[in-house]
């Protein structure tokens, strides 16, 4: 999805944004600890560096790459280690899976535009549907 995201994001740059929930799936065993470890990268401005990294190796990912993933962005690794293991953080993970499921999410990755869930995650089918919000909201202003 992050070409689609990134085509998006250029496209409607004063009208999109981007928020990404954690929604760590329990059938990977390292799911959680990514979120965690991710979280903590977030906490230091490398979310997106560090999240392209863990998907990189999503099939080689262990605690040691984790932190071979901190290191090689430079984090500081004693704030990155308190971070993730920080109540803040699972709190945050906890509460974006407690809002995925409200929501009906079973999997990754689960898209939303203003609250609606896309079933087709086609450029041009969230094109359309970003379209539609956007006219539906100058409308409102009018």
């Amino acid at each position: 999805m992050e070409p689609i995201f990134q085509q998006l994001l250029e496209k409607y740059a004063k009208d999109v944004k981007l928020v990404v929930k954690n929604f760590p799936l329990r059938s990977h065993r390292m799911a959680l600890k990514a979120a965690l470890a991710a979280v903590a990268a977030h906490n230091q401005g490398k979310f997106w560096e560090f999240h392209d990294k863990l998907f990189e190796n999503h099939r080689s990912l262990t605690d040691q790459k984790i932190d071979e993933i901190a290191a090689e962005l430079n984090l500081d690794m004693e704030r990155f280690s308190a971070d993730r293991k920080s109540p803040a953080a699972n709190t945050r993970i906890f509460n974006d899976i407690r809002s995925g499921q409200a929501a009906g999410v079973r999997g990754t990755p689960a898209l939303f535009i203003n609250g609606k869930q896309v079933k087709q995650r086609s450029l041009q089918n969230i094109s359309r549907m970003i379209e539609a919000e956007l006219q539906r909201h100058a409308g409102k202003q009018k």
